[in-house]
């Protein structure tokens, strides 16, 4: 009985044992890895600490430096997609990431890191620049999934703050040489409550590198983006003055679409009008039905050139290049009619005269009827049995052969049809070279022309 005590006492002890080292083994484990949570719980605890203490009597009412320093505002603008414009409304739409960057000392810290990375939440609780867009129709600031906005704070107290933005501006365009056109569109932003003696805008890099475009960023059909510029300008109101960021994009309008809808057409109606200088004047329905449908051609033509454009007072270049043609086309038809009208003159006069030749031989039967009567009656020996009347119808039916015979041919009016009409030979050539000069004269201004760009920097 003595050995299973001891037996019991010493498994007892064993156990004991085993559950000293598991639990040896349990606590060193556990103190390799609580120094590293130990350290994140710690950097959030000091971020919050941070924050809380940054927020804890911030009023954001209040611009930075307010009463000491006038406060800059740096400014860039990266461009995603520009386009589409629109000519009717003077107007154009552009997608952009616009950063600002301004320095609040209130908000100075130190912390394990140099820049601490927020999210949007934190904006609406410190002071944010009141940036507007002067020339802007309509802004929208991107919500989907979340507000696209960027917060970024530096240890110093530097901010820098990214919205994703898309703006429909207004765009100034003069249109004398459309469609060989150039436009210069604007984008202006700055302060709307602050002046220059409170809060001043800067490029962040300088005018030449603070807007940028991608470069597959255009959304243009009826352009080409050749550059863009930047630059600042002062404006005075009766609040005081105030400093306005401006950029310039240039716009180049293509002139493909608008040669195959316009240009060729009229081209191709104006040389069909003068097709009708080869047909015979006498085919008065096919040389009308020509003038007549070049003329309503180009009239269709000259209306929906302009359904694209804004209802402007002054005329285009190619409304002036419609105007020549539907010139030339109404000319060919004034110059049928006036063909026409000589043709059915020279009718009558030919006419007229061919009548009058014929009087005098319808006077010959008298003469005629006299030298049958003569030669009858030397006959009579041979007839005695005829009457009175018969013989007078027989001297009638000689006689009626002898004019038959003797009479001409009355000269046929209608052989004066058939003549070219000198006009006609005339149009032949001196409309085609008017016509060819003035495509040269044409082409030859415009396309070799600077435009001349109305607002550029």
């Amino acid at each position: 009985m003595g050995d299973g005590m001891c037996h019991s006492f010493a498994m007892r002890r064993l156990w004991v044992c085993v559950l000293l080292l598991s639990a040896t083994c349990s606590l060193s484990l556990s103190q390799e890895v609580t120094p590293k949570e130990a350290e994140i719980n710690n950097n959030i605890t000091v971020f919050t600490r941070i924050l809380d203490g940054l927020l804890d009597g911030y009023d954001n009412r209040l611009r930075p430096g307010l009463g000491a320093k006038v406060t800059e505002i740096k400014t860039n603008i990266f461009v995603t997609s520009f386009g589409p414009v629109s000519d009717t409304e003077m107007e154009y739409t552009i997608d952009v990431f616009f950063r600002q960057s301004w320095k609040d000392e209130r908000l100075c810290f130190k912390g394990p890191i140099e820049m601490l990375p927020l999210n949007n939440l934190l904006a609406s609780n410190i002071w944010t620049p009141d940036t507007f867009f002067l020339n802007g129709k309509k802004s929208i600031a991107h919500n989907m999934t979340t507000p696209n906005k960027l917060l970024r704070l530096k240890d110093d107290g530097t901010l820098l703050y990214t919205m994703r933005l898309t703006i429909s501006a207004e765009c100034p365009m003069q249109l004398e040489d459309f469609p060989m056109d150039a436009h210069a569109c604007p984008l202006k932003f700055g302060s709307y409550a602050y002046p220059v003696s409170e809060v001043v805008y800067t490029w962040t890099q300088g005018a030449a590198k603070s807007v940028e475009v991608a470069e597959e960023g255009s959304r243009l059909n009826q352009y080409h983006l050749i550059g863009q510029t930047a630059g600042t300008e002062d404006i005075y109101t009766s609040r005081g003055q105030y400093t306005v960021m401006m950029a310039h994009f240039y716009l180049k309008r293509k002139i493909g679409y608008f040669v195959i809808q316009t240009y060729m057409p009229c081209f191709m109606t104006v040389i069909l009008s003068q097709v009708s200088f080869w047909l015979n004047r006498e085919s008065v329905p096919a040389r009308t039905v020509f003038g007549v449908t070049t003329v309503l051609t180009m009239t269709t033509l000259s209306i929906s050139a302009r359904n694209s454009l804004p209802k402007v007072a002054y005329a285009t270049a190619m409304d002036w290049f419609i105007a020549v043609c539907y010139a030339f086309v109404f000319s060919a038809l004034i110059e049928f009619a006036t063909v026409n009208y000589f043709t059915k003159r020279s009718w009558a006069w030919d006419g007229k005269k061919a009548m009058e030749a014929q009087q005098p031989k319808k006077k010959d039967p008298l003469a005629l009827s006299k030298k049958p009567n003569n030669t009858c009656s030397t006959g009579v020996n041979y007839t005695a049995n005829l009457t009175k009347d018969a013989s007078i119808s027989t001297i009638s039916n000689s006689t009626a052969v002898q004019l038959k015979a003797s009479e001409p041919k009355a000269p046929d009016p209608k052989k004066t049809y058939n003549s070219v009409s000198k006009i006609d030979k005339m149009s032949r050539i001196v409309f085609p070279v008017l016509f060819g000069t003035f495509n040269l004269v044409y082409w030859a201004t415009y396309l070799n022309r600077e435009p001349v760009i109305k607002g550029a920097v």
